[in-house]
């Protein structure tokens, strides 16, 4: 059986490389990133890790952001909206954590 791969010629795998390359490495570096966080949540090196984990995760949403949703080629209206949006979604896992952490 043959690949779909070897019927496209040179240019179009080229293209294909060239246009997957940017959420590839995307893809990598949020697992990457998951990976540390996993791991200073898993050893707990020391006692204030909690604020070296929040950092990760805001480097995380600042690559899905200006990455993944490519806001930096969108008018502002736009990036208003999708950073309102995350700044909703925190705010949504911080009340539930908050409920979850009183009782």
């Amino acid at each position: 059986m043959r690949s779909p791969l070897a019927a496209l010629g040179a240019d179009d795998r080229a293209l294909l490389r060239k246009r997957l390359r940017t959420p590839v490495l995307t893809f990598l570096a949020l697992l990457a990133l998951l990976a540390v966080n996993v791991t200073l949540g898993a050893t707990l090196p020391f006692a204030q890790v909690w604020i070296v984990e929040l950092a990760v995760v805001a480097v995380m949403v600042a690559l899905i952001l200006l990455v993944s949703m490519e806001v930096i080629h969108e008018p502002p209206l736009i990036r208003l909206f999708s950073g309102l949006g995350f700044f909703w979604v925190a705010i949504m896992v911080g009340m539930t954590l908050t409920d979850y952490l009183a009782r």
